[in-house]
């Protein structure tokens, strides 16, 4: 981390990079069926019954971020903050509005392309295909990778016999091994002993030294403040604050 008082201070847009993200008036609905088997046969047949709720997640969420920023997204259980980093990711369709990228925007987590049954090494493969690595990049990557979750011989071990920590390391491991233009994180750096956070804070500043680009949720205010310079507050689906981090925390804290 820098000692540059300067640095302490929320940079203006004017003093980062270009725009490379906007979200546009986005609205974000999904259905919640109370019979699962009944939803599907009712998307199917295009009728609609009793069960069925709208969950509208994100309403009429707009914002601007730009290169070299660190944004925390913070907000009560519910509000919303996964949803919209899953659909900035283009995981999840927008139901209105309009999000614009200038390069992909990568969330971390490649929990879903992992694995149980399979070893950690194997694991580490399948994560860097699902990144969009190829054979030759992954070969040229796996030592550090595995220097880097430093999970010793359970590297070898299959994954479901790894404790929460150590899935949590090699996902970081993984998800960090290409250096994003535009990263988010959803709770990622919760899991893992004190050492383990320190590196990982310190491979993420070292992309934002780089003029990446960060998006965070997280519940631990003391993360967000040692990673982020900027707040967005959002609530049951709307944003409430935006602007420097110690203004947000503090109107957030106010609020709930």
């Amino acid at each position: 981390m820098t000692t540059d008082p300067q640095a302490e201070r929320p940079k203006t847009p004017a003093e980062h990079g270009p725009m490379v993200l906007l979200i546009n008036e986005v609205d974000i609905d999904y259905e919640v069926w109370e019979d699962r088997r009944r939803g599907l046969r009712e998307r199917f047949t295009g009728m609609q019954g009793a069960g069925r709720t709208v969950i509208h997640a994100v309403k009429g969420a707009s914002f601007a971020v730009y290169e070299g920023e660190s944004v925390a997204i913070m907000g009560s259980n519910g509000s919303g903050k996964s949803t919209i980093l899953a659909a900035i990711a283009g995981l999840l369709p927008v139901t209105g509005g309009e999000i614009y990228a200038s390069y992909e925007p990568r969330l971390m987590g490649v929990g879903a392309a992992l694995l149980p049954k399979v070893s950690g090494m194997r694991n580490i493969r399948i994560g860097c295909l699902a990144l969009g690595m190829s054979v030759e990049q992954i070969d040229e990557r796996l030592d550090s990778i595995i220097e880097f979750a430093d999970i010793g011989e359970a590297i070898n071990r299959p994954l479901r016999s790894y404790s929460s920590g150590m899935k949590a390391r090699l996902l970081f491991a993984i998800a960090t091994s290409i250096r994003p233009k535009i990263l988010m994180i959803d709770e990622a750096l919760s899991v893992g002993d004190k050492e383990f956070r320190a590196k990982s804070e310190g491979r993420i500043q070292d992309m934002l030294n780089h003029a990446g680009t960060l998006l965070m949720v997280s519940h631990n205010m003391n993360e967000l403040k040692r990673l982020c310079t900027r707040g967005i507050w959002l609530e049951e689906g709307v944003i409430l604050a935006d602007g420097p981090l110690d203004e947000v925390i503090a109107t957030y804290t106010e609020g709930t």
